[in-house]
């Protein structure tokens, strides 16, 4: 099996770099010109310390904004929605000049956010888009279309299905992520574009027949759920059967699949693991890559990210319009939000170690 580089992903780093330098190079008295005030204090709201990925997200978000000059302060809201609610009117009580913002539940903070706006308070959405309001202000991501691309095109070319093969059929099961983070039906979007036409075409079959996103959704993204619905979905459609692949759209839910899988005697001799996709590129789940488990996963570096999203908020705070790529597809139900867009990478036994041990994502040691 193997994951198809792109050019795209090949100039990341160049293209984060060209990003800082131009932002930088603004003239309206921007990061270059001076150092921001030292009472200018950045709210970092983030959903929860079960996952690495967001306890990175928070770190890096921290060490970039602190270089650039800032004070700090960090939440986290152990995924409830009304925690990290209070935690922002916390940081806006405290006086704080920006926010920046990994929401939980993407509806759940108009109101807060007009607090916001009426105390002048930038607000940037990182990597999941606030929905339902005018007062957020700028948006930093991944293209997440693409992830879910990156999964689905994973699945179709290493079960043979390209270049008007006619193999198959093969069993698919399909799973998406919580229904109140925005970027779950981006996720979707992305894969279904792939998986419709060999659906269509019966190369691929969902035999639970769990097909429209709202019956696979997950709730906070949880690996438990996953591994509870995947068990239901083999008790009653798979019997002697076995399920060739399945879609999971994050690292912590496909390793509860695998759970469920492994359970019901795949991975033992003459019942092969089905390809399981992932993203976030998770260190529990590399080592399961590593182990002939889950198969791959998609890598969205979250270095560059942070260092986006920082030179944004220094932008903002500085006077200066940030740089943006997008500026049509965002659209939260109020307004369509300003982006910047990263390119994922897709990420399987064969180029883990390039794409992540050696950029120094993950260190060797960690996976031994």
């Amino acid at each position: 099996m193997h994951i198809r580089t792109t050019a795209a992903a090949a100039v990341s780093v160049s293209v984060v770099l060209t990003f800082t330098l131009t932002a930088c190079g603004e003239d309206s008295g921007g990061s270059a010109g001076g150092r921001p005030s030292e009472d200018a204090m950045v709210g970092i709201a983030m959903p929860t310390k079960a996952s690495e990925r967001w306890l990175a997200d928070g770190k890096n978000m921290v060490d970039q904004l602190e270089d650039l000059g800032y004070r700090t302060t960090l939440q986290y809201g152990e995924d409830d929605p009304k925690i990290q609610l209070s935690q922002i009117e916390s940081m806006i009580s405290k006086g704080v000049d920006a926010l920046v913002i990994a929401s939980i539940d993407g509806r759940a903070l108009g109101d807060v956010l007009k607090k916001a706006a009426e105390a002048d308070i930038a607000v940037f959405a990182y990597d999941r888009l606030i929905l339902d309001t005018p007062d957020v202000d700028y948006y930093a991501s991944f293209d997440n279309e693409k992830v879910g691309e990156l999964q689905a095109t994973y699945i179709v070319e290493n079960l043979g299905l390209v270049n008007g093969s006619e193999k198959g059929p093969f069993s698919i099961e399909l799973f998406a992520g919580s229904p109140d983070d925005n970027n779950t039906r981006y996720f979707w979007q992305g894969a279904l574009n792939v998986l419709k036409p060999y659906v269509g075409m019966k190369q691929l079959v969902v035999k639970s027949g769990q097909t429209k996103m709202n019956q696979v959704t997950t709730l906070r993204w949880d690996g438990g759920t996953a591994q509870k619905r995947m068990n239901r979905i083999l008790a009653s459609s798979y019997g002697a059967e076995t399920v060739d692949a399945v879609l999971s759209p994050y690292d912590g839910m496909s390793l509860g699949i695998l759970a469920a899988l492994k359970s019901n005697g795949y991975g033992a001799e003459g019942k092969q693991l089905p390809i399981v996709t992932g993203q976030d590129a998770e260190v529990p789940s590399i080592k399961s890559i590593i182990r002939d488990e889950q198969t791959m996963t998609v890598y969205k570096d979250t270095r560059k990210l942070a260092l986006v999203t920082a030179t944004m908020v220094d932008s903002v705070l500085n006077g200066s319009d940030p740089v943006v790529n997008d500026t049509k597809t965002y659209d939260n139900g109020k307004k369509v939000v300003p982006a910047y867009l990263l390119e994922p990478v897709g990420v399987d036994k064969e180029n883990y170690e390039n794409e992540l041990v050696d950029s120094g994502y993950i260190e060797e040691k960690d996976l031994g």
